[in-house]
């Protein structure tokens, strides 16, 4: 490939474009009658597909999404193969085909991602892909035929890739700053609510390690008790004093009163009449 084709590799203001290596052909799904995805077993499904480790990782990290479409359903082969989706703001191509070895073994396989959409929410799907992952997909099993077929130097996939996943850990590392800010700036204000501020603190710490993880559901879940904890701290939103006056409000349970009338007496046993006997 030319010079071209290398400079699409990595993202702009509109797209992301990266190659993967694949190295497990499953999942197995089905294809139905409209050339959508489906689960292997779907009623009415015609062609079957072999999806691949890199494509599965990368639905699910699209998020909730559309049902993908085939552009370019695989015949005699199953692994060639482009289909697209929809999450929100995001726009997602893939497609598989071989680089080398004429598509004899999985390794011979590679998978062009392009994303289109916000970049921040480009870098973040990136990075939870490499994550669901849990390798390095720009690594390649044959160094020189990736370079050839792709038409860029190996170097230039690892910055594209490794571009993204920075930008979506400075992202997260930013709210966990602007976080742990908030804490501070509510110690100094108010020491009384200092339980629920360790409680803020702890989740914090959670957050920093989780992102050390690359495990970014982890990260938002303490980010989101941390902020619930600095909600009910801060006074300025008088959750706590509700909560204190709602239990100095709550009614008491009232003695029994003096006028109650007593019907123990109805309850004395009523003498038993034998009506069965013949005359």
């Amino acid at each position: 490939m030319n010079a071209e084709a290398e400079e699409q590799v990595g993202s702009d203001a509109r797209r992301t474009v990266l190659y993967a290596q694949v190295r497990d052909t499953q999942p197995r799904m089905a294809i139905d009658e409209e050339g959508y995805l489906r689960a292997e077993g779907w009623p009415g499904s015609g062609g079957k597909v072999y999806l691949g480790d890199v494509a599965q990782a990368a639905l699910r990290a699209l998020g909730p999404h559309d049902p993908p479409r085939f552009a370019e359903q695989p015949r005699l082969d199953e692994q060639r193969w482009s289909l697209g989706s929809h999450a929100n703001e995001l726009h997602m191509t893939i497609s598989s085909s071989p680089y080398w070895g004429f598509g004899l073994l999985t390794s011979c396989f590679l998978n062009r991602i392009e994303i289109s959409g916000p970049l921040g929410l480009r870098a973040r799907c990136v990075h939870d892909l490499v994550a669901s992952l849990g390798r390095n997909p720009w690594e390649p099993s044959r160094l020189r035929q990736f370079e050839k077929v792709t038409g860029c130097k190996s170097a230039r996939h690892r910055s594209a890739w490794e571009e993204l996943i920075t930008r979506a850990s400075e992202d997260m590392s930013e709210e966990v700053d602007q976080i742990e800010d908030s804490l501070r700036r509510l110690r100094r204000a108010d020491e009384a609510a200092s339980g629920v501020l360790d409680a803020a603190e702890m989740a914090i710490g959670e957050a920093r390690a989780a992102l050390a993880d690359r495990n970014a559901p982890a990260v938002e879940r303490a980010l989101g008790r941390a902020a619930s904890a600095l909600i009910e701290a801060d006074p300025e939103t008088q959750v706590r004093t509700a909560e204190s006056s709602a239990q100095r409000t709550a009614p008491n349970p009232s003695p029994a009163k003096q006028d109650d009338v007593g019907a123990e007496h109805l309850l004395e046993e009523v003498p038993f009449v034998d009506l069965s006997e013949e005359e």
